[in-house]
């Protein structure tokens, strides 16, 4: 997949956007409208539940900016890694990624967390 980083920055775009108007347009423009997401805490089909899941995030995490890592694939399927956290530990939390790409925009995406603080 010749877009592979270009897609996933994108991704990575819609999760750091703070104004909501510019988030639904970046999201528009890189998801499908049926588009679905899952990860071991949440889950979400279409536009406006996947905006509501960065929304979330975003509430629960302020001021934490997600980053990437990595990002390879082939055909229509995508696979990248990012970091999550604070400026002063911005790899606190850690994932990976799977997606489905369908005419550059993203069909599915499957989220795994591979470093996560544990519990105080």
């Amino acid at each position: 997949m010749d877009n592979a980083n270009t897609i996933a920055e994108r991704y990575i775009a819609v999760w750091n956007e703070t104004d909501a108007t510019r988030r639904r347009t970046l999201i528009r423009e890189s998801w499908l409208e049926d588009a679905t997401y899952v990860d071991p805490l949440m889950s979400g089909e279409g536009h406006a539940e996947i905006e509501g899941l960065v929304s979330a995030v975003q509430a629960r995490f302020p001021g934490f900016r997600f980053a990437l890592i990595s990002a390879d694939g082939y055909g229509d399927r995508l696979r990248f890694s990012w970091k999550l956290g604070p400026a002063d530990n911005d790899d606190m939390i850690e994932g990976t990624d799977f997606a489905i790409v369908e005419d550059g925009r993203l069909k599915e995406v499957h989220g795994f967390l591979d470093k996560v603080p544990a519990a105080a």
